[in-house]
């Protein structure tokens, strides 16, 4: 165990190796998992090596499973991921209270707070040149059809159906995984709109994602 200390203001930020906790473990809970000592502004956080956008990747699409049985392999199959990487990843989640204790339930009021508060300021995305792939963010089909761009957005992939500027995905085989689900592609088309910042389109995406998380 590792002694953090750490600080979040009531508005959701994200836990800061090095600041101060004055708010205790109710405000802490989303993002660290603490065990308070005699002093309250310090908590006890196991190590580990922080979120990745993987993990982001991984709990939506268990949400797309929509109950049903899954093992750690049918992750692994249908996102182009080694077990390992969904243990790990998982790992991960539930230190940071985003799935309960059998990790495979998402807290989905908690993954949704963070994708809203937080994601854009962790895993944030500035359009690159332009290459082929598969339409992302508001050049998705969905959003397409409701917002007029000079420029589509895409992630890098030889057999795309259209050029744009590229985004790196959360995961390398996001572009692979989403041809097999087409609710996991919208979800991540959504997240990207927030990953790059566009005003414009914010709010349709989080009105998009609450539905398919909530």
């Amino acid at each position: 165990m590792i002694v953090f200390e750490i600080s979040l203001q009531e508005s959701g930020e994200i836990v800061r190796e090095g600041a101060i906790c004055r708010y205790g473990r109710r405000n802490c809970s989303l993002f660290a998992v603490c065990k308070l000592q005699t002093n309250p502004y310090f908590c006890f956080m196991k190590t580990h090596n922080g979120m990745r956008p993987q993990d982001i990747v991984i709990l939506l699409k268990i949400l797309t499973i929509k109950g049903q049985h899954w093992q750690y392999r049918d992750l692994a199959a249908s996102l182009f991921m080694s077990i390992s990487e969904i243990s790990e990843s998982l790992s991960r989640s539930h230190l940071a209270g985003l799935v309960d204790e059998t990790k495979k339930k998402v807290r989905r009021q908690s993954l949704m707070e963070f994708i809203e508060h937080g994601l854009h300021y962790v895993f944030p995305q500035i359009p690159g040149r332009l290459v082929t792939g598969i339409p992302t963010a508001h050049a998705h089909p969905f959003y397409s059809r409701k917002m007029v761009s000079d420029m589509n957005y895409v992630w890098p992939y030889a057999d795309g159906p259209v050029k744009g500027q590229a985004i790196q995905p959360l995961y390398k085989t996001v572009a692979k995984a989403v041809q097999m689900d087409d609710e996991l592609y919208k979800l991540l088309a959504s997240i990207d709109i927030i990953r790059v910042g566009n005003t414009r389109e914010l709010k349709l995406a989080l009105l998009e994602l609450r539905k398919g998380i909530l």
